[in-house]
């Protein structure tokens, strides 16, 4: 059975919402047979990662950047997995309440030093959470867990 590991810092409900509908779309029927694995970032660790066969990422954009939390995940496996884990699928979503940029190019740059493969377009956006975005949200989790079947 392929794992697929959810790592994501949702500090709020409103964020909470779009990892919640993420993980809606990895349960979609013909997806059964994915075992999704939810971790919050800050108790990741670095047997999760290799254990696990893709990936999907989320934070919040803070202050221009990644959360504290999801760069803490990052800090703590990366020497340790970035062999073992390169050309695994990922993909990710930010939500920021102004810009996302910094968070953005802090994200591809992490990404691409752990060799990771992006298999479906990040999810990105400011403002409130509207129905259209948690349908992305959903759409993303289902497309990161069909690459592992």
């Amino acid at each position: 059975m392929a794992r697929l590991l959810v790592v994501h810092h949702s500090p709020t409900p409103r964020v909470r919402r779009i990892a919640d509908a993420v993980l809606q779309g990895t349960r979609l029927d013909g997806l059964e047979s994915v075992r999704v694995i939810e971790r919050e970032a800050l108790e990741t660790t670095v047997d999760d990662v290799l254990a696990a066969d893709g990936y999907i990422l989320g934070t919040t954009a803070n202050f221009g950047y990644i959360s504290g939390a999801l760069k803490h995940f990052f800090d703590t496996t990366y020497y340790e997995v970035r062999e073992e884990t390169a050309k695994r699928p990922f993909s990710y979503w930010i939500h920021g309440g102004y810009d996302t940029t910094g968070a953005e190019r802090a994200m591809q740059s992490i990404t691409t030093g752990y060799g990771w493969t992006l298999v479906a377009p990040p999810l990105v956006f400011t403002g409130k959470t509207a129905e259209h975005h948690l349908e992305q949200a959903s759409e993303l989790g289902a497309t990161v867990a069909a690459t592992l079947l």
